[in-house]
Parts: C-alpha cells; sequence; structure tokens
C-alpha cells in the first residue's frame, strides 16, 4: 500500500458444521468484517460498528497478531496503519467472528508486504492458526467448502455456487467455543465412529447432489456435537421442532452455538423467517443468504 492509498478489505461471516460436518464443512454467510487501513504512525483499530466496539486498539488486537505472524514467517516488517472496522458479525455466537478477522489479518499483511500469497497458502496458514479448515475456508473462499486439515497438508473441495436460503436465530447471550467443546466426549467406540462418519459422509453427498430433504436428515442424525451441547443451546430443539413445520429441510447449530441456522429452499426463507419470528421473540430471527465471493481486497485512493 502506497502513501496516499486506502486498502478496504472485506471478509464474509461463515457457518460451520451443518450438523455432521464436524470441524470440516463450512459454509459463507451473508454479514462481513470490513477493514479499511490507511499508513500511520502508530498501529490503531479503530470501531467504527456496534458489533466490534469492544475490540482492543492496538497491537493486541487479533487482526494485527495474525498479520504480525504472517510478516515474521515471511521476514517483512509491517508499516503501521490506523484501522476502520466495520462489521455486523455477532461475536461468540457461531457465525466465525473470530475466523473472519484471522483471514483479514492475513489479507491485511499479504497486501501490505506485497508477499503475493497463494490461496492455498492463505488457507494452510489459516487453519493452523484456527486449528481446522472450516470457517476460515468459507471465508476465503466463499460458497460451501469440505476440508481436511492435517499435520502435513490442508486440502479443501469448494462449491462457490450453493443456492439456500438461511434463516438465523441468534440468541441474545454468548457462548465461548471452548465452553461448547469441554462438553464433548474424548473419544467414540470404533462403532460410534463409522456412523458418525456416515452420517456426515452421506451430508455432503447430498448437498453435492442438491438432495435437500436427505441433507436435512442428515443434520438432525449428527453425533459428533449437537446431542452434547443442546444443554447449552434450549432453543436448539424449538427450533427444529418450529422450523420442519414451516418449510424448512434442515436446522443445525451454527458452529458451536448458541446461533440455530435453518436452511430452506430459495424463494422459501422469508416466509420461514416471518412464522419463526411470532415464535420467537426473545432471539433476533434475520434472513441471510450463501455468500458465493471469498475474502477480497480493493485499494482505493484517500480523498484529498
Amino acid at each position: 500500500m502506497k502513501e496516499g492509498e486506502m486498502l478496504k478489505i472485506v471478509v464474509p461471516a461463515s457457518t460451520a458444521n451443518l450438523g455432521p460436518g464436524f470441524d470440516s464443512i463450512g459454509l459463507a454467510v451473508s454479514r462481513y468484517l470490513v477493514l479499511e487501513a490507511r499508513r500511520a504512525n502508530g498501529w490503531k483499530f479503530v470501531p467504527r460498528s456496534a458489533e466490534v466496539q469492544a475490540i482492543p486498539n492496538g497491537t493486541d488486537n487479533l487482526i494485527f497478531q495474525v498479520a504480525e505472524r504472517i510478516a515474521q514467517r515471511y521476514g517483512g516488517a509491517l508499516p503501521p496503519c490506523a484501522v476502520d472496522v466495520y462489521s455486523n458479525i455477532p461475536f461468540t455466537r457461531g457465525l466465525g467472528s473470530s475466523a473472519a478477522a484471522v483471514v483479514a489479518g492475513i489479507e491485511l499483511a499479504n497486501e501490505l508486504l506485497g508477499l503475493s500469497l497463494t490461496m492455498e497458502e492463505k488457507l494452510r496458514f489459516a487453519s493452523c492458526y484456527e486449528g481446522h479448515p472450516d470457517n476460515v475456508g468459507a471465508s476465503l473462499y466463499g460458497g460451501l467448502v469440505v476440508g481436511s486439515h492435517l499435520q502435513e497438508e490442508t486440502v479443501i473441495v469448494h462449491m462457490p455456487n450453493v443456492e439456500l436460503d438461511l434463516v438465523a436465530v441468534i440468541p441474545s447471550y454468548e457462548l465461548e467455543t471452548k465452553k461448547a467443546r469441554e462438553v464433548l466426549p474424548i473419544s467414540f467406540s470404533r462403532a460410534e465412529a463409522v456412523e458418525a462418519s456416515a452420517v456426515s459422509n452421506v451430508l455432503v453427498a447430498a448437498l453435492l447432489t442438491k438432495n435437500w430433504e436427505l441433507a436435512g436428515r442428515m443434520m438432525d442424525r449428527d453425533l459428533f456435537h449437537q446431542p452434547y451441547r443442546r444443554a447449552l443451546i434450549p432453543e436448539l430443539p424449538v427450533v427444529q421442532r418450529l422450523a420442519k413445520e414451516y418449510g424448512a429441510f434442515g436446522v443445525a447449530l451454527s458452529g458451536a452455538g448458541p446461533t440455530v441456522l435453518c436452511f430452506a429452499e430459495p424463494g422459501k426463507g422469508e416466509q420461514l423467517k416471518e412464522k419463526l419470528s411470532h415464535h420467537i421473540q426473545h432471539c433476533a430471527v434475520e434472513l441471510l443468504s450463501v455468500e458465493p465471493q471469498g475474502s477480497h481486497v480493493y485499494k482505493m485512493a484517500l480523498e484529498a
């Protein structure tokens, strides 16, 4: 970034798992983290929307920490910037707010240092930082991603054009991923692992073939995490019952929750949202869509 220029970085939110696709399936959704960065005398992050009012303002900001780690890896020095931060992704609600910040930090370092990182390099770094490729993969690539993060490599299958209506039921309370993971079992028997893996495999096949009814059935049959998290998220069984009654083909926790995401065929989401809103008044009920475009960067001249 040159003097007199501004970087604008846009990163979509994401949902992960879709039920049984634990730590491996992600979907980009129509909420966004936006950075506007310009050269300055020191690092400063300025919140410009309600969702980010509590973010750290200096080098303890997650976006900077990720960018700095990239710089250290490639032997560069980040030029200090003032960064305006906008976001309508709710924190710790299961919509990938931290993953979006990680991707934003990678994109920021890539531009400031002129690294020309490939998508595969960005994905590998983001997955190593997060520990899995689902949310970060969706935020990087857009659309639907199915990934595997192993010690030696991270691979992803990307499906950009997934047409679905999404209705998010977003509780007012937060749920930290760490707490949501603490209730999960540390191991499964072979029989349990085979069954859970088979359900996940069929979910992927159903999504690829647009067999929505089957995809919804597999979401309900998740064995990896939703049965154990139900006690933390009382909205889940309520939304599952109502959404199916009102036309959703599937319902799943968004990531670790507490957001519950309802999946409907294109054109059916608005009616689903309206009907759910009448019953669930203590949560935000919002119509979302699949975001086909992943993170992207614009360079703009600063106004004189």
